[in-house]
């Protein structure tokens, strides 16, 4: 049950790396009273987590409002019914950004993206790969083309940052900002 006056996010994390973004952002979400966090986690970003960061995936999950399994196809998330602002899969590996571009919604972070995109909502996609390949700008076009916005974990220097985390947090504030959500701390150009 929706929350009186909360708007819903899901939050897919797949196994890209960059799993600290996932992480600060479902922390940064945490502070805000008008978003529910709806979580996904792929095995491979289950791996991630372990691999780069000191967060065991209970701490992950304590972060979100509700958790789904990445087998439950039939989660609330998983239908154009269920009311939600859209959806942020950060990070997003290739695997995932290909398999949303075919529709091979296999799992239940593919099918909610995929209902995301056929209800016409809101989709964020934090990228992570370098190089890319003509097989991934490809796929990233297509969605792009779809109405997705294919946000990579770009650093900027004119905000200053003097830690990594300050690099994070302009990041996740770019991304939240295609939802209206104010981050503190996030630097616009000549402001």
């Amino acid at each position: 049950m929706l929350a009186a006056n909360k708007k819903r996010l899901v939050i897919g994390m797949s196994g890209a790396s960059g799993a600290i973004l996932g992480i600060q952002l479902l922390q940064i979400l945490r502070e805000s009273p008008d978003y529910e966090t709806h979580l996904v986690i792929s095995k491979g970003a289950e791996e991630t987590i372990l691999q780069e960061t000191d967060y065991k995936l209970a701490e992950v999950i304590a972060l979100a409002d509700q958790v789904y399994d990445i087998n439950n196809i039939g989660a609330g998330i998983a239908s154009g019914t269920f009311r939600t602002a859209g959806m942020i899969v950060i990070p997003c590996s290739m695997k995932t950004v290909a398999g949303i571009a075919c529709g091979y919604a296999d799992n239940l972070l593919l099918r909610a993206a995929d209902v995301t995109i056929k209800e016409g909502k809101r989709l964020v996609l934090a990228t992570r790969e370098c190089p890319l390949s003509a097989i991934h700008l490809r796929n990233m076009l297509t969605l792009a083309e779809l109405g997705a916005f294919i946000m990579p974990p770009m650093v900027t220097y004119y905000n200053n940052p003097m830690t990594i985390t300050d690099m994070n947090r302009h990041i996740i504030g770019k991304i939240l900002e295609k939802f209206d959500i104010e981050v503190s701390g996030f630097s616009r150009w000549c402001e």
